[in-house]
């Protein structure tokens, strides 16, 4: 009897222990799809900066879009200010970990300067983070790592990315391996050290581009990365 309830017991504990991993795992997956926000307003949660304070630090409320696709909002970037190196953030709440996936539904809308949407993960403070980015006038999707307010290319796709419609974009970090995906097609792979632990995610614009985002999907426990095509 006795060998009996230490093994119910023991079960016991071993359930709670998987349910505890199974809560903790759950509440590092999160999609903000920005439905729940008042419009004209900063999303809840979510804090704001722009790197080195150069040009204004960018406006980010929650617009009614029509088209929107978790629904009639999402979060658009609205500051037309053109200095060149003006690179605006918004950033979701959580700390997450180094191994994460991030992916975003974006529209670039305007901008003579840019047109540009981007993804930040690994971010540390606001000189000091990963980017990717699509751009609608380049035609192409790029990969840096901004350290101590530097913007460095460490990699680069050409292709078409279309303007005024939802792309999708996507950024994978496992180890020292970096993906981005491009409207579900892997366009970047990409080795880099320069950060390696975890931090915020968030959101990224350049200069006058006037984008909106919506459906900021965070995973904080990705498996090794998969197989894919360029």
């Amino acid at each position: 009897m006795r060998r009996m309830k230490s093994h119910v017991a023991a079960c016991m504990l071993a359930a709670v222990a998987f349910a505890g991993a199974a809560a903790a795992q759950t509440a590092k997956n999160k999609t903000y799809s920005f439905d729940q926000d008042t419009p004209g307003k900063p999303p809840a949660g979510f804090s704001f900066a722009h790197t080195r304070n150069v040009g204004s630090p960018g406006k980010w409320v929650v617009e009614a879009s029509r088209d929107a696709p978790s629904g009639g909002k999402a979060l658009g970037q609205i500051d037309k200010d053109d200095t060149n190196a003006r690179y605006a953030l918004a950033l979701a709440p959580d700390e997450m970990p180094a191994n994460v996936r991030v992916s975003v539904k974006c529209k670039a809308i305007s901008g003579d300067v840019d047109q540009a949407c981007g993804l930040v993960f690994r971010y540390k403070d606001e000189n000091n983070y990963y980017v990717t980015r699509s751009n609608v006038l380049e035609e192409n999707v790029r990969l840096y790592h901004v350290k101590e307010g530097k913007r460095t290319q460490i990699a680069s796709w050409d292709g078409k990315v279309p303007g005024k419609v939802w792309n999708d974009l996507a950024a994978e970090a496992k180890g020292d391996t970096l993906r981005v995906f491009f409207n579900g097609k892997m366009v970047l792979e990409q080795k880099d050290k320069t950060f390696s632990e975890g931090g915020k995610v968030g959101l990224w614009t350049k200069a006058d581009s006037v984008t909106y985002f919506d459906d900021l999907t965070i995973r904080g426990a990705i498996e090794p990365p998969s197989p894919g095509s360029r």
